[in-house]
């Protein structure tokens, strides 16, 4: 974790919780500008089966408030013990990586045995992200799912 996000951490910028602006969330990373894309993939369609998905347990969210405001977040995926992180947004400098952190903790807590970023970024390798082959990505799947 970068060190100017440990000290932002230890002074408290910002409130996370889990599940409480699903569809806040969902809604601001459809909405996020993302240099180098043209729209977003998150559709009405989209955006409204990972809500199902949520009212059924599915999806989770993290968000993080800054002064009683939605600063950031993230959504995804999780069946079994994995976690498919699907999309993060922010509004406040390192409040989804905030959000990132207090989700990672909790699913850590909860017994999460892998969290698929699908993305294999500078910005997530900063965060402990490998990439691993197929066969060991099955491998950790599989285990996950029967969990």
């Amino acid at each position: 974790m970068p060190r100017s996000l440990q000290r932002g951490l230890r002074r408290r910028l910002f409130r996370c919780t889990l599940n409480h602006a699903f569809g806040d969330v969902i809604q601001s990373c459809a909405a996020s500008f993302r240099p180098g894309q043209q729209g977003t993939w998150l559709g009405r369609e989209m955006i409204e089966a990972y809500v199902f998905l949520h009212r059924l347990g599915y999806a989770l969210s993290a968000e993080a408030w800054q002064r009683g405001e939605l600063a950031g977040g993230i959504y995804g995926v999780a069946l079994g013990r994995a976690f498919f992180g699907e999309s993060m947004f922010y509004r406040a400098p390192d409040a989804s990586k905030a959000a990132l952190i207090y989700l990672t903790e909790y699913l850590r807590g909860q017994g999460y045995v892998l969290f698929d970023c699908q993305q294999n970024t500078p910005h997530m390798r900063r965060f402990g992200a490998v990439e691993i082959p197929r066969a060991e990505f099955v491998r950790r799947l599989d285990e996950a799912l029967a969990l």
